[in-house]
């Protein structure tokens, strides 16, 4: 019996082990043909809660996984890409979306599970182009799925002569608050409530549970699969948070509505199982998309109660980075040039904050070393790209209208701004990557390099922060200030680099911390350039640097 016990847990483990990778690999198979265009789905089509819904349907149908949508999602939203309310939208059809492997796993093909993964690696390894390549690992993926489903069903057909098993489906039979907590345990484990269902499916094909049980550990499914948005938002913003505390919210709610109309929705679905003729698998199918479809039906026009409901529970302000432009009005560039110019300078002005913002963090990261500072830093100089890439289109526009001579010195000196700000953010990206590098490699720098770093720092900040006042208040005193920090600079760059060689020759730090040292100095001093840049443009007296 002990071997039969043994053989039971290693095919049950070893087809569950292979149902994942099936299910990841057509994932990701899925994902490469949509290319980059999942994040711009999310982003453009989730305008309304109901937009949001259909987006992140479409999201978890290519990616097969709810939780890897609701983890973009909450990225998102802590990048200031999305409001909290289309997050709501986008995890209700996330919720919605991921029923589709359910249904795939319902049409019960298992039998010609290892032809189809045959047909996945000929495509894969016998086949040059991209696209056949992807199809192949989708087909892989399909196949992987099903033939560890088989596995896995094979290890539970033992469980029915296991009196302590059968005990256990009696009691979630007369508790159903029992398979609740079972099947939350057993996704919070496994972290994929596709496999969980997937089992529940072959538990029930088996008949090793009835219906009425079946369906408590279904919904508890669902409220497990919520544990992957938990994880994603532990260090991450406010918004972040809520977004994932409104994904266990919305299923909690859900299994609270059908736990206390269990009795009908049996009743329902062994109807719709008699008129429909479906098999054991696909009347899981079915209940649990039943289930999400519903619940999205009842609480979709809850949206703003929800935001409220974890805005409260969730309280603090939240740093959200806002990418999009505030001020471009393209009605300005026909009607008013004169106004679209103090528009475009109200966004670069914005566009210089977040570079000013990005530099202090940098700078923490640097201190520090905790990621959050890096996370932070990374996602301003994406929004600094976007606003230069925003501003820059408007300008452009704004270039074909009729411009007086100041008005087209003005437009000039946006452009030209524009660019060095967007180097500016290249720059401390290039330090958060020697940071990183640094981290990795466990290259060391001495307290007096850091010293120096720190005071190169501080004075890079101060350079960038009054370039961007002089541009805004177009004071030139503020602008020749500039220049002459940016002199120091200039000087403190030529006496570290001494001081490092001094170091050096000392021995007192290594090849590789020398080169994270000079590497930060001079992207620093390449700042001070740019910054300096911005100054003379204020002053009319621009030279590239």
């Amino acid at each position: 019996m002990e071997i039969n016990v043994q053989e039971m847990i290693f095919q049950f483990i070893g087809g569950l082990g292979i149902f994942l990778y099936g299910i990841k690999q057509m994932g990701d198979g899925l994902q490469k043909t949509a290319g980059d265009r999942l994040r711009d789905i999310l982003d453009r089509y989730t305008t309304n809660p109901l937009m949001g819904v259909l987006a992140g349907i479409l999201v978890t149908v290519l990616i097969q996984s709810s939780s890897a949508t609701t983890v973009i999602t909450v990225g998102l939203v802590s990048a200031g890409f999305m409001t909290l309310r289309q997050a709501i939208g986008v995890i209700m059809g996330a919720n919605i979306g991921t029923t589709i492997t359910a249904f795939i796993i319902g049409i019960n093909i298992g039998e010609y599970s290892l032809p189809i993964l045959a047909l996945g690696a000929v495509l894969i390894f016998f086949f040059k182009g991209n696209k056949v390549n992807n199809l192949g690992q989708v087909i892989f993926g399909f196949g992987a799925l099903f033939y560890g489903l088989e596995l896995m069903s094979g290890g539970m057909k033992p469980l029915r002569t296991l009196e302590s098993f059968h005990e256990l489906t009696v009691n979630m039979s007369e508790n159903p608050i029992l398979g609740v907590v079972v099947g939350t345990a057993f996704t919070i484990i496994v972290q994929s409530s596709s496999a969980t269902i997937g089992i529940l499916q072959g538990l029930f094909s088996e008949g090793l549970l009835k219906l009425d049980a079946a369906l408590p550990v279904l919904f508890g499914d669902n409220i497990g699969t919520t544990i992957t948005a938990i994880l994603a938002s532990i260090g991450a913003s406010v918004a972040a948070k809520r977004a994932a505390a409104t994904h266990v919210l919305f299923n909690l709610i859900g299994t609270t509505i059908f736990m206390i109309i269990l009795p009908i929705f049996t009743n329902l679905i062994e109807g719709l199982r008699d008129w429909l003729h479906l098999n054991p698998e696909m009347t899981i199918a079915f209940a649990h998309g039943t289930f999400n479809v519903t619940n999205t039906i009842i609480q979709l026009p809850f949206v703003g109660v929800l935001a409220l409901i974890v805005t409260k529970l969730i309280p603090g302000e939240d740093a959200i980075i806002e990418y999009k432009p505030k001020h471009l009005d393209p009605v300005f560039i026909e009607q008013s040039p004169s106004i679209a110019i103090g528009q475009a300078k109200e966004e670069v002005i914005r566009m210089g904050s977040f570079a000013i913002k990005g530099l202090e963090e940098t700078n923490e990261y640097l201190k520090t070393k905790h990621h959050k500072h890096a996370e932070t830093a990374v996602q301003l100089e994406f929004a600094i790209n976007n606003l230069d890439k925003k501003i820059t289109e408007y300008l452009i526009q704004l270039s074909g209208a009729p411009l007086s001579g100041n008005e087209s010195e003005r437009h000039s000196t946006l452009m030209d701004t524009v660019r060095d700000i967007e180097r500016v953010g290249d720059h401390f990206e290039n330090i958060l990557e020697l940071v990183d590098y640094q981290q990795a490699n466990k290259v060391k720098i001495t307290p007096d390099a850091m010293k120096d770093l720190q005071e190169m720092f501080s004075l890079t900040i101060e350079t960038v922060s009054k370039s961007i006042e002089a541009l805004n208040e177009n004071d030139r005193d503020i602008a020749y200030e500039v220049a002459e920090i940016e002199d120091l600079i200039d000087k403190m760059e030529r006496k570290l680099r001494k001081q490092h060689i001094l170091r050096l020759n000392k021995g007192l730090c290594t090849g590789q911390g020398g080169i994270v040292f000079v590497d930060i100095i001079s992207n620093l001093e390449r700042i001070g350039d740019h910054a300096v840049n911005i100054a003379e443009a204020v002053l009319g007296t621009r030279h590239e640097h």
